[in-house]
């Protein structure tokens, strides 16, 4: 029986190479940011540094992909990062030294996968390792991505869970501690596959990590993630997208309030449906995506408050997409709140209290359980400051002081019963512990 939950006790902290490098990040830029998160993030819990698609491409410049483009690949018809991108990956070594150095660190290496196998490994017809089958037998031709050209996705076959498990062992051998895998959860209508994109192979990557004699935590992308698959996803993964690509716009960020409500309740130990990641800080370095190049996150002060309020208030992994090493002290303090963390970590039984609004402005509050306390979450949608009134006796006792802390502010609120007011910016938000 498996016993993945237990690798992923409390929602993922990590940092993940899109949002800033998109297909093209390299050796130095990952050792870059394992040293920065290292030193400022570790200490808070912080420990994922993941490498993001097209690691395998030698030609990878920018965030576009390059169709049908050669890949990195050993003669199983398995990727290998790119040398010239990745020089310690030179004479088939893998990922293995770069994971040994972010382990030297105190932290955990993951890498981003496509579901299936490589067209380039099918065209060869690779004999796979491990089997008497080959790449082209177990490849559906049929099953492709719709936005990425590298792979074809699998039949439910017999080669296909030997083909996942000389993969993920391959993994495990250079240190992998957490795998995202793409393509894979999403609801598309596609004639030749059903809805949830081949729900097989997601039983297949399980069941490849379970053997593989090493702790890797599996993150299942993009989205939007079905929910009525929610508990096969729960009994498979431990963390789904709940959207698409999430960038540093209001409206997708308004949107989440509502996908946070659909999957509300979902949330268990171990596993976590996952808003994606937090766009902020230094975005886009490698080319123009959703807003200018090399920009710092278009998201305000307020909207970022929001961002992370809802993201930790729910329990979202919380995997950071700007370029560390170009931290300012603002961003910093949003992922060095001691109290922040905490709650993220240990809070339950997350809910939305209530939601006002009028043409999508309004307010918005979430409340969570914590150990010996409660968490209120105050949202504001609109476009100008609000005055926001929480009635504390619908999930407090009644004519009862409690004390308020601001999390954000890092102060003490005062005591209050029955009620309690929060002036909050434009798309802005307040988050109290209250004991």
């Amino acid at each position: 029986m498996s016993n993945f939950k237990n690798w992923a006790k409390n929602p993922p902290l990590g940092w993940n190479s899109w949002d800033c490098f998109g297909a093209a990040v390299n050796e130095k830029q990952l050792k870059e940011n394992a040293d920065y998160m290292a030193k400022y993030l570790k200490p808070y819990g912080w420990e994922y540094i993941v490498c993001d698609i097209q690691w395998y491409e030698p030609k990878a410049k920018d965030n576009d992909y390059n169709s049908f483009t050669e890949l990195e690949m050993d003669e199983y018809g398995r990727l290998l990062p790119a040398p010239n991108r990745f020089p310690s990956a030179k004479g088939g070594k893998g990922f293995k030294e770069i994971a040994d150095y972010v382990h030297s660190l105190g932290l955990k290496f993951g890498i981003h996968i496509m579901r299936g196998v490589p067209r380039q490994a099918a065209a060869k017809n690779c004999p796979i390792y491990g089997s008497t089958h080959t790449c082209r037998e177990i490849a559906h031709h049929f099953s492709v991505c719709l936005w990425n050209t590298d792979m074809y996705g699998l039949y439910n076959c017999e080669g296909a869970q030997e083909y996942y498990n000389s993969i993920i062992n391959m993994y495990a051998s250079w240190g992998v501690d957490f795998i995202k895998c793409d393509d894979i959860c999403v609801t598309e209508f596609r004639k030749w596959d059903n809805p949830y994109t081949a729900d097989y192979e997601i039983e297949m990557i399980r069941k490849a990590i379970d053997s593989c004699g090493r702790e890797i935590v599996l993150s299942l992308s993009p989205g939007p993630a079905p929910r009525e698959k929610a508990d096969h996803l729960v009994k498979n993964a431990n963390m789904w997208r709940l959207t698409g690509d999430f960038w540093d716009r209001w409206e997708p960020l308004y949107n989440m309030f509502s996908k946070c409500k659909e999957w509300e309740g979902i949330t268990a130990k171990g596993s976590y449906p996952d808003c994606d990641m937090l766009p902020l800080g230094r975005l886009s370095k490698n080319g123009t995506c959703h807003g200018a190049k090399n920009r710092y996150t278009q998201f305000t002060k307020p909207e970022q408050y929001t961002l992370m309020t809802l993201w930790g208030i729910f329990k979202s992994p919380l995997m950071f997409g700007g370029n560390m090493p170009e931290n300012d002290d603002f961003t910093l303090s949003l992922l060095t709140n001691s109290e922040y963390i905490k709650m993220h970590q240990t809070c339950f039984s997350s809910k939305e209290l209530f939601r006002n609004e009028k043409n999508k402005k309004g307010s918005i509050a979430w409340i969570a359980n914590g150990k010996g306390c409660k968490y209120l979450a105050v949202f504001n949608t609109d476009t100008k400051e609000r005055k926001i009134r929480v009635s504390l006796s619908d999930f407090l006792m009644p004519d009862t002081k409690y004390s308020f802390f601001d999390i954000w502010k890092n102060e003490d609120c005062g005591k209050f019963k029955n009620s309690f007011t929060a002036s909050v910016e434009p798309h802005g938000a307040k988050l109290y512990k209250i004991s």
